[in-house]
């Protein structure tokens, strides 16, 4: 999987007044919590920070490098401007890779069941579920691969195929979807 870097440099100026200063840089006032609830101020180039948050998921990890050094995180949330289409301000979580997370999945879908190409109705059950996993092995998505599901049958939380890596919080019973009969 390729790693997604962002250069970022420590600052120490705080305020609107140099948040707008960095914006017409080019740059992005940024803060980074690490897993004490410590937060580091940042700034960091807006352009580099928008190709990286446009290409990945919540639960992908990047390298913040943060004056040179190394740092496995996640992009916590962001200030978008939906009217300039440019960030504001970004907020970025370090992990350490060795304490787990949970993180809450929506279920994306593959294929048709076999049992609505029959006339039956797909009934979706649960839309998403929680994982716990360390950092990097967290998946980009989950997908349930629905194609062998038929008429009367339903598709279960245990079913879906997941890493052995990543511990699953949701009820092993849940059922995700099922295939209801036709109406007559």
């Amino acid at each position: 999987m390729e790693q997604f870097v962002i250069n970022a440099k420590t600052r120490k100026e705080t305020g609107k007044r140099v948040a707008k200063k960095l914006r017409a840089q080019g740059r992005l006032p940024a803060v980074a919590y690490n897993e004490k609830g410590e937060s580091i101020m940042l700034d960091i180039d807006a352009a580099e920070f928008s190709k990286v948050w446009r290409t990945i998921t919540p639960s992908t990890t990047i390298n913040l490098k943060i004056d040179g050094q190394d740092n496995m995180a996640f992009i916590q949330s962001t200030e978008y401007d939906i009217k300039a289409d440019k960030n504001l301000h970004a907020d970025f979580h370090i992990v350490s890779g060795t304490k787990p997370v949970i993180y809450t999945y929506k279920i994306h879908y593959s294929g048709t069941p076999a049992g609505v190409l029959q006339g039956g109705f797909m009934v979706k059950h649960i839309p998403q579920i929680k994982i716990k996993a360390l950092p990097q092995d967290l998946p980009t998505t989950v997908v349930a691969e629905v194609s062998a599901i038929k008429i009367g049958e339903k598709l279960l939380v245990k079913d879906l195929n997941l890493s052995d890596k990543v511990t699953v919080m949701t009820p092993a019973e849940d059922v995700i979807i099922s295939v209801a009969p036709p109406k007559k």
